[in-house]
């Protein structure tokens, strides 16, 4: 696939989409609604992990029991909405993408967005035709991407041995491992930088430097 034989696999929500803020905000919006204390950044990233389920438990000393997990669930994602429209790309990413697509080098994105949202989206910043496949979540799993990714590869039919994943979450480096891909984490997003380097797999400060980093892995 393309001229060059490494593939990106690309994170959509806080990697090529700078939404951390809005995310927070509808965090915090959605806590107000349902009783609990709101949150820093600070505190997010060093809190945030996939499943969701887990990240709550780590706020509230236990896991929400399913009628619990469907509000909370349901709030957040309306508070998150009410603001995603108005976030723009990562600084750079437009111009990365288009870099790689122009050298004849294939790139993807797959991401836990719910995918009947996610494809609006991404043609309304105008980068869809940068990608080869774009996958969202289909179902309304709480598991993180490993499965997704095992999916994606298989319809993209490309070896995991010539992929690199660029994420924002330990969970992307897992989904890459568990294929047998590689990883390459960016600090602007959900985890903080002491929490990704805790995943043994490369950490960034700007996709610039998660592509160049890519490159040297495959």
């Amino acid at each position: 696939m393309g001229k060059h034989g490494k593939h990106l696999v690309w994170d959509w929500n806080g990697t090529l989409l700078d939404d951390i803020g809005a995310v927070i905000g509808a965090t915090n919006a959605a806590f107000a609604e349902l009783g609990l204390e709101s949150i820093t950044l600070e505190r997010y990233r060093d809190l945030y992990t996939v499943p969701v389920p887990k990240f709550y438990e780590r706020l509230m000393g236990r896991l929400p029991t399913d009628e619990e997990w469907t509000v909370m669930d349901g709030a957040f994602h309306r508070h998150y909405w009410e603001r995603a429209e108005s976030c723009g790309l990562t600084a750079g990413a437009a111009e990365l993408l288009l870099a790689r697509q122009e050298a004849g080098a294939t790139q993807s994105l797959l991401s836990l967005a719910p995918h009947a949202d996610l494809i609006p989206l991404v043609r309304r910043h105008g980068i869809a035709e940068r990608f080869v496949r774009v996958d969202g979540r289909v179902d309304a799993s709480t598991e993180g991407k490993s499965g997704h990714m095992v999916r994606h590869l298989a319809a993209l039919r490309v070896p995991a041995e010539r992929v690199v994943v660029i994420g924002d979450a330990a969970d992307d480096a897992i989904a890459a491992a568990h294929v047998g891909a590689r990883a390459v984490l960016y600090t602007g997003g959900s985890h903080s930088r002491a929490s990704l380097s805790r995943v043994g797999v490369p950490v960034v400060d700007s996709l610039e430097e998660a592509v160049a980093v890519a490159e040297e892995l495959v």
